[in-house]
Order: C-alpha cells, then sequence, then structure tokens
C-alpha cells in the first residue's frame, strides 16, 4: 500500500493540483496532510484524489468549521491529532512536532507524521519519522511531498515544479 504525506500547502492551489496529480500517478491509496490547508477552498483540487484522505488542522487553519463542510466529500480533518492503523502500519499524525522523540521511542508506532516547520524532516529506523516539508514552496522555495510504501517502509522525496 503507498501513502502520500504533504504538509502545510497554505492555499496553492497549482501545487496543491500537482501534489494530487503525483500522488494518483504513484497509485497512492492514503493521503495524510499535516495541516495547514488555510481556506477551504484547497478541499477542491484534493477532492480530486483517487485515494482516500485524512488530515489534522493546523495552526494557520482559522475556519476549521467551514474547512470541515467543505472536507466531507474529501475525508476528516482531526483535531490535535489522528491516530490510524493501515496495512499493519500504526502510525500517528499531526501538525506541530509534539513530543517526537517520546512517540518514536514509546514504542506505540511505526510511523509519525508532522509538518508546521516547513523543513524536510525524514528518519527511517524501526518507527519512521515524517515531515514532508512544505507543499506551498513559500519559505524555503522549494515544495515538496513524500510517497511511503508500507511493505518496505521507504520513502520517496518528491519536489514539485514551483
Amino acid at each position: 500500500m503507498k501513502i502520500g504525506i504533504l504538509s502545510d500547502t497554505h492555499d496553492r492551489l497549482p501545487l496543491i493540483k500537482q501534489a494530487v496529480e503525483r500522488f494518483n500517478a504513484e497509485g497512492v491509496d492514503l493521503v495524510l496532510h499535516a495541516g495547514d490547508f488555510v481556506s477551504p477552498f484547497t478541499a477542491i483540487p484534493l477532492a480530486k484524489l483517487d485515494g482516500k484522505f485524512v488530515g489534522v488542522f493546523g495552526n494557520n487553519d482559522g475556519d476549521r468549521i467551514y474547512l470541515t463542510r467543505r472536507f466531507e466529500a474529501v475525508g476528516p480533518i482531526h483535531l490535535g491529532y489522528h491516530t490510524f492503523e493501515i496495512d499493519g502500519v500504526r502510525g500517528v499524525l499531526m501538525h506541530e512536532p509534539k513530543s517526537i522523540d517520546a512517540l518514536v521511542a514509546s514504542g506505540h508506532y511505526d510511523l509519525v507524521v508532522y509538518g508546521h516547520t516547513h523543513q524536510i524532516d525524514i528518519r527511517e529506523g524501526p518507527c519512521v519519522v515524517v515531515n514532508p516539508g512544505e507543499a506551498c514552496g513559500y519559505l524555503s522555495g522549494r515544495a515538496t511531498v513524500v510517497v511511503l510504501d508500507t511493505a518496505t517502509m521507504k520513502l520517496e522525496l518528491i519536489d514539485l515544479r514551483i
């Protein structure tokens, strides 16, 4: 199974569209969004995903009620953090990098996904840690997403065209 991972899209619709196209081309089964959608209209390109969608709110997601409503057809957006199990992989999805080392050391998770920093952080090991960087490319000048293969726990960092 393949998981697409993105974060910090910050309304940049052309790059969200590219991410969706790439995830669909890769045959991604589930997309995890680690927060900071910003505006409800980001649901429009994300609705074209072939796979399922799960997100968490970020610190810049102001209109959470309307975001929730717009994403009803796409998939849920959770407050705080979201734990899940898919294809035998136990994971936690969050926006801010709270207690990452403790979560890794706990042994409860195989995958920890976060965003917020706009910086790529990929750590392999018994517990894989992923911050895909920023899909918007605003701060770093680089727009990135990640695809994870749950069978091998191998990650591919993908650069989007700015």
